[in-house]
């Protein structure tokens, strides 16, 4: 309870507040007080400049559940995570060298909308086995692999989507087995307009495995190390770097070695839905390409991503374009192509 100075009787809210300020002025007057003043202020901006980064990152951990099992397909035991439940299921792949960690906040922002969601690791990545020959990580392989995933799930149908690696797989599973897809979601593919920046970042790769393999075997084993965070695109990262050199060489051979995409032909016969997600700032997963292929494919919306990493790590505003994408495709409503931006949204 407020009590005014000297009466010791319950002082009005007015009068209190005229003995704070009064009492304010003073100090003021007499050079006391400032630092207190100064020192509450730094308080709240420490508070508040703290709240957001750790309100950030502790959104990003990996807390729902999921079950996760495995299958087994031409001598090769292959795992998967499974999110949610219903007839509208997405199959979300990951980048080369990554794992299903690094889409699990993304699966588990989509279950909790109503869609289950199917993350595969392929062959030579996460908890699936790992081949030492090429021929098992071609990209017309995985896609392949893909299948035989729904098969085993007993999918007749669903929407498939990936990122970078994961995109062009799923374009493959397209041109292989068009009556398995319902729609498509193709976060940063790589085509013909990457060539340039992926020779550039890989084949230095591919030579550094092959000649740098006991630096790289060191790398590994202290990468095994490292606790998880839990968070599960820097964990996929992490994990990366435990693969042994020749595993990792035998999927960069594998690229090497068959059809990258479908052809130019291929492409325009692909009349599903589909949800391009590009960015401008990245010359393996140049946005020329995302903006292409969304005009080749018949049935194809454009979305501009502000960053290669806004979908791991500020995902809000993609993985709702994502959610109302499906709910288009899974229900009976006919999917409209919008407009394709020329510039990056101004707004979320």
């Amino acid at each position: 309870m407020v009590q005014s100075a000297g009466s010791g009787e319950p002082a009005t809210p007015s009068t209190a507040e005229d003995s704070r300020w009064a009492a304010a002025g003073a100090d003021d007057a007499a050079g006391i007080g400032r630092p207190r003043s100064r020192s509450r202020r730094t308080v709240t901006a420490v508070d508040l400049t703290l709240k957001a980064p750790i309100a950030t990152i502790s959104a990003l951990i990996d807390r729902r559940p999921f079950s996760d099992g495995s299958f087994e397909v031409e001598g090769l035991r292959l795992h998967y995570e499974d999110y949610g439940s219903g007839p509208n299921i997405l199959v979300f792949l990951h980048g080369i060298l990554l794992d299903t960690q690094m889409n699990r906040r993304l699966a588990s922002d989509l279950a909790a909308a109503g869609n289950r969601v199917v993350l595969l690791d392929l062959p030579g990545h996460g908890q699936s086995d790992k081949p030492r020959h090429a021929s098992a990580h071609r990209i017309d392989s995985y896609a392949h692999y893909v299948v035989a995933l729904l098969d085993h799930l007993g999918i007749e149908q669903a929407v498939i989507g990936g990122v970078s690696l994961g995109a062009n797989v799923s374009l493959q599973v397209m041109a292989q087995a068009p009556e398995r897809v319902r729609g498509m979601v193709i976060e940063m593919p790589v085509l013909e307009w990457a060539v340039p920046g992926a020779a550039l970042v890989f084949l230095p790769l591919l030579l550094g495995v092959h000649y740098a393999a006991p630096v790289v075997r060191a790398v590994a084993w202290l990468a095994r190390r490292v606790p998880r965070t839990r968070i599960g695109a820097l964990d996929s990262f992490v994990t990366t770097l435990t693969l042994d050199p020749e595993e990792s060489a035998a999927v960069l051979h594998g690229m090497l070695t068959g059809p990258i995409t479908p052809t130019y032909e291929e492409r325009h016969e692909m009349t599903v839905p589909t949800l391009v997600i590009g960015h401008k700032i990245d010359f393996i997963h140049p946005f020329t390409d995302a903006d292409h292929l969304s005009r080749q494919l018949p049935n194809a919306r454009l979305v501009v991503a502000r960053s290669i990493i806004e979908l791991r790590m500020a995902p809000e505003r993609l993985t709702t374009q994502i959610a109302g994408f499906l709910d288009e495709v899974w229900g009976d409503a006919p999917f409209h192509v919008m407009a394709r931006p020329r510039a990056l949204p101004s707004e979320a």
